[in-house]
């Protein structure tokens, strides 16, 4: 009797085809399923369609260096029998992973070095530069281990969580800084991130991705909105200089600190609102194309024991870096505002700044612009905001006037970048443009004094400058 079953040379052909790996086959975006034509690889295998991964910037492409020989042969990541997961690393090769993740952690070897300069009676100038290079692999280790941690507790959790620790080491610096009464160096470190993020990181990410791209498209709803929130921060400064400009009393008018308590939880109810629109009313905004499939690689305790682990190393450097800011001032003459408004932003930053410039250069702006103005937006109305309200639990005079040149140049900074981004595109000349403004500020910034010994003539500066932005809004 012949068989009744038939086979199909191209049936054949796919039944001998060797199952696929994961250095081989493309890593697919798993979302949202209602579009299950993205949900395939190019061998038109399924992928898993759980709702509880994310693309973020991280990238499993980026570890395979680090992954064993096991873990990337011979076990399918695609439609393989344990959902899609490749089977769990072993501790070593966890830690291996970690340390592996970029070519930046060389520089942790300035941990011990920067913790020790503080205890053995080193120079403060020696104690500043040893601690502000470690804190660099640090933030980036915190930013790794934050994603890791994202993945496995879901989309929604995830999410919160990058948003809480998204600026941790801005905020222990912060924190540090407030607690030793520095309260200049807190708000100058606030307004110099935000302009580090607004001006230096979206300017190189346009520079970059314009010299590869003759233009490039953004998803202009999700980047105006983001950009209105800081414009809505931006005039949660610009109201208390306003009310110390017209008070008939000194600076230190009590009243300010009422006010900026007051500002400060709205901004922070404002922030709430905002994860809520981000995370669930209007999701789709802030979804992201792209060819990558996020695989959570650290099992869940280990993250959270490396995060805990990571911000204590991270308060422990930050508190030895702000403890040599006086004897960093006095031995090259920096301003304090100078140290806060330039240097301490690129501690937190720098490996963020890396990241941004890197997917700007692979045409992916709506993933440089998330890092660059939400990270922004993030300091304006969660940061600040909380400064004020530590602040006022631990009994510090923080409020919200952060002076008049800051308040100035944050209110100039913010509206370039909404004008520039108002088209939904990009060039390599709108990058000029927010360096060159960054360099013009960083010069003034160089020659500012530290404001001591503001008295009431101060009353009339900001009375002139007030009314001045006043006048400039109004030309708009």
């Amino acid at each position: 009797m012949e068989n009744s079953t038939h086979t199909n040379p191209d049936q054949a052909g796919q039944t001998t085809s060797p199952p696929p790996s994961l250095k081989d086959a493309p890593l697919q975006r798993v979302g949202s399923t209602k579009s299950t034509r993205s949900l395939r690889s190019s061998n038109d295998v399924p992928i898993s369609t759980s709702p509880e991964k994310r693309v973020t910037v991280r990238s499993a492409r980026l570890n395979r260096d680090s992954l064993p020989a096991s873990y990337l042969h011979g076990e399918p990541i695609l439609g393989s029998e344990n959902a899609g997961h490749p089977k769990s690393l072993s501790i070593l090769q966890c830690l291996k992973l970690v340390l592996l993740s970029s070519k930046i952690n060389v520089l942790l070897v300035f941990i011990p070095l920067g913790i020790a300069s503080a205890h053995v009676g080193w120079s403060d100038v020696v104690v500043f530069v040893l601690n502000f290079i470690a804190i660099i692999p640090l933030a980036k280790l915190l930013g790794f281990v934050t994603e890791e941690i994202s993945l496995r507790l879901g989309e929604n959790l995830g999410a919160l969580l990058n948003a809480s620790f998204g600026n941790a080491v801005e905020l222990i610096l912060s924190i540090i800084a407030l607690k030793e009464n520095k309260i200049e160096v807190v708000k100058a470190s606030i307004i110099g991130s935000i302009l580090s993020n607004l001006l230096l990181v979206l300017g190189f990410c346009f520079l970059a991705g314009g010299y590869k791209f003759k233009s490039q498209k953004f998803n202009q709803t999700a980047a105006q909105t983001s950009a209105s929130l800081l414009a809505l921060s931006c005039m949660s400064l610009l109201i208390p200089a306003a009310f110390i400009a017209t008070a008939s009393e000194s600076i230190a008018h009590p009243d300010v600190k009422n006010l900026s308590h007051g500002t400060a939880i709205v901004l922070l109810i404002v922030y709430a609102l905002y994860l809520w629109f981000q995370l669930k009313t209007h999701e789709h905004l802030y979804a992201t194309e792209s060819d990558e499939e996020e695989i959570p690689l650290l099992p869940l305790w280990m993250g959270i024991i490396l995060l805990l682990g990571i911000t204590v190393l991270v308060a422990f450097c930050a508190e030895s870096l702000v403890g040599s800011i006086e004897g960093l001032s006095t031995s090259w003459h920096l301003s304090h505002t100078f140290i806060g408004l330039i240097l301490l932003p690129i501690v937190g930053n720098a490996a963020e700044h890396a990241t941004a410039v890197t997917v700007a250069m692979k045409d992916k702006m709506d993933l440089a612009i998330g890092v660059a103005i939400g990270s922004s937006m993030q300091i304006a109305l969660f940061v600040s905001p909380l400064m004020v309200i530590i602040g006022w639990g631990i009994g510090k005079d923080m409020d919200l006037f952060f002076g008049i040149f800051e308040t100035s140049v944050m209110f100039i900074s913010v509206l370039i970048v909404n004008y520039l981004i108002q088209d939904g595109e990009s060039n390599w000349l709108e990058g000029i443009m927010l360096l060159s403004t960054y360099v013009i500020i960083a010069i003034a910034i160089y020659y500012l004094p530290d404001p001591e010994g503001a008295t009431v003539a101060g009353g009339a500066v900001a009375s002139h400058a007030v009314k001045s932005l006043a006048q400039a809004v109004a030309g708009q």
